[in-house]
């Protein structure tokens, strides 16, 4: 699967721009402010029809217009896919296949495979569980849309839950078998979820382990991922029940697999804490890498990968490194941004595959 246009109008720097993309390697060069980050959005966006760096919508519209829409033609197993992501103030974004509307925009998940690699990925290892727990779903729902959905209405009954309890607490009142009905539903569609990511995590972290020893070239370092939640070795309906009182207290559901949380570690302690700057950056890049290998494996596709601003994660060398790996068979089309175009080329020169640089 490779894309092989995109157009842009008034996407956030953009008036209008289009781009012809090279099959393997395409490179967007040029000073700070100028869109490069902007562009490799915009291709994240045909993907999950939203921003990797900004999910509000309305917001990525170009300021003083109101619309944007991002065009993507793509060539997948042998056909055309076009697609179109749009957006208007004051309505809901649309998005479009060969220029059929989207029912739910979920449905769409999952069609174009891709990974990205960003210094925003800091956030994984620094900010709380919801940010790794959005990591998580998003691999698991691009090739299981029973999980996608089943994850969509646990948190649609977390709200509804939610809900209830600010109103117990406004109206100095508790029906527990009320209560009960909503635990009912979420303790069936959280042991479901609780499942598919257990089994993801023994699958994943041996991929993760691997890239983990080829980026950072230290076999002596041992990393791992640990899966926090409520319901591991205990019984989900009875952790609903026992929380009751406290949910009452604080007007809010405390346990639940809104709750889980992945726990990062480097020789056996927090890699948030103990990890320099370099292990850091490393331990990023082969989360993400385990992430387009197990897509990969998973959806029969070879993802693209988008790397924004890779020389601000990684020292040239490991660039250097990761350039080569890309240049196995295993990968497929890449994107890259970067404000040295002289570095970026330099380091594409020394692999076997057809390039672009874009000068923004």
């Amino acid at each position: 699967m490779h894309l092989k246009s995109l157009s842009l109008v008034n996407y956030k720097s953009f008036d209008s721009a289009d781009f012809e993309m090279d099959e393997k390697i395409n490179c967007f060069v040029g000073n700070n402010g100028v869109g490069k980050t902007n562009v490799l959005d915009a291709i994240y966006h045909l993907a999950f029809a939203k921003s990797y760096f900004n999910p509000i919508t309305i917001q990525n519209i170009k300021h003083e217009t109101d619309f944007f829409v991002i065009n993507g033609k793509f060539e997948k197993d042998d056909r055309e896919e076009n697609v179109v992501i749009s957006a208007k103030r004051g309505n809901k974004r649309i998005a479009k296949r060969n220029g059929k509307v989207y029912e739910k925009i979920s449905d769409h998940i999952g069609l174009l495979p891709l990974v990205i690699i960003s210094p925003a990925d800091r956030d994984l290892i620094i900010e709380g569980s919801e940010t790794r727990r959005k990591f998580l779903d998003g691999v698991l729902s691009l090739d299981n849309q029973k999980y996608l959905e089943r994850l969509i209405n646990y948190n649609k009954l977390l709200s509804q839950r939610n809900a209830l309890l600010k109103y117990f607490a406004a109206n100095r009142k508790f029906d527990s078998d009320a209560l009960a009905v909503y635990d009912e539903q979420m303790v069936a569609l959280g042991a479901y979820i609780h499942k598919c990511r257990v089994e993801f995590l023994e699958r994943f972290t041996p991929i993760f382990k691997d890239f983990y020893a080829k980026i950072s070239r230290k076999a002596d370092e041992k990393v791992d991922i640990y899966y926090k939640s409520d319901f591991l070795d205990a019984d989900p309906a009875t952790v609903f029940k026992d929380a009751q009182q406290k949910d009452l207290q604080i007007q809010y559901s405390t346990v639940g697999i809104h709750k889980d949380d992945l726990l990062f570690s480097l020789d056996g302690y927090p890699v948030k804490k103990y990890g320099s700057q370099g292990q850091q950056k490393s331990f990023l890049t082969a989360l993400k890498l385990a992430q387009f290998e197990f897509i990969k494996s998973e959806s029969g596709t070879v993802p693209i990968l988008l790397l924004d601003d890779i020389f601000d994660k990684l020292d040239e060398s490991r660039v250097s490194q990761l350039i080569e790996m890309v240049n196995d068979e295993q990968f497929g089309q890449l994107f890259i941004s970067d404000t040295n175009s002289e570095r970026t080329e330099a380091v594409i020169k020394n692999v076997n595959q057809s390039y672009k640089m874009f000068e923004l």
